[in-house]
Parts: C-alpha cells; structure tokens; sequence
C-alpha cells in the first residue's frame, strides 16, 4: 500500500478498517458505502493510492474501469437494478480523499433527478467557444509535456 494510514480507504483496502467488501481483484478492492444513495450502492477504489482520477497513472485506468464495468453489471443483475450511475469527485464534493468511483443502483421512479446541480448555459456561441479552445490548448499542452 502507498497510501496514507491516515487515508481511510487505504486503511479498508489492507484491512485495518471493516467494510462490506463485494470485490478484491488486481489491485482493486469494491465495498459497500456507508452512506449509500441506495441499497447497493458500491465504491470502488484502486488499493495503490491515488487522490484523484488525474492522480492515477496510466496504467491503473483501464483496470479500475474494468473493474467499475463488473460492478456495474452486478449491481443491475444482482439487486435486479433497472440500470446504475457511475460517478467520480475529483476533490471538490469528494468526502475521502482516495480516488473512488461510485456505483449506484438505479431503478426507474427512484426520485434521484439526472445530476444533483443545478445546469449553467454559455452565455453564447462566443463563450462556448472560448470555453472548448481552453481545453483544447490545455490537452495540446499536456501532450506537448508528455
């Protein structure tokens, strides 16, 4: 483990700390919520630690990802789910810092309303397009560093 004993995930993944664990496999453990939405609702987290999605390495993304797709799928098979939300906190809203993807069980009517903030429209065509060259520069410049 490379993480913090202070870093209650990190903790989990050695097994300092109980938790429902539903998945160890390759370096990533998956575990109940505490603070579930829903019954069901599963985080899961890559046991090296990582702050943030941008903090990961390369190489840990496609096997966290694979290993959110079998969450996923369990979930919607295994508590008969019409479907699941998949999200990430990257520090702002993110309650432990120690990156970790949920999975939530959704069922139609389940009065959870698409994301939990409220929409913010570009002012105009301008804006937008000032807003999409910012990212495109910051992706060109990341290449360039890479």
């Amino acid at each position: 483990m490379t993480g913090s004993a202070a870093c209650l995930f990190c903790r989990i993944v050695v097994g300092e700390v109980e938790a429902q664990v539903v998945m160890r496999d390759a370096g990533i453990t998956a575990f109940l919520d505490a603070r579930p939405l829903f019954q069901g609702h599963v985080l899961v987290v890559p046991d090296a630690h990582a702050a943030t999605l941008c903090e990961l390495p390369a190489a840990g993304v496609a096997p966290l990802f694979s290993a959110v797709q079998r969450v996923a799928r369990a979930v919607e098979r295994g508590l008969a789910a019409d479907g699941t939300f998949v999200a990430i906190n990257n520090r702002v809203s993110q309650s432990v810092p120690h990156l970790h993807v949920h999975v939530v069980p959704r069922r139609r009517g389940d009065k959870l309303r698409g994301f939990f903030w409220p929409r913010e429209r570009y002012a105009d065509d301008a804006e937008r397009e000032a807003v999409r060259r910012a990212i495109v520069e910051a992706l060109a410049a990341e290449g360039a560093a890479g």
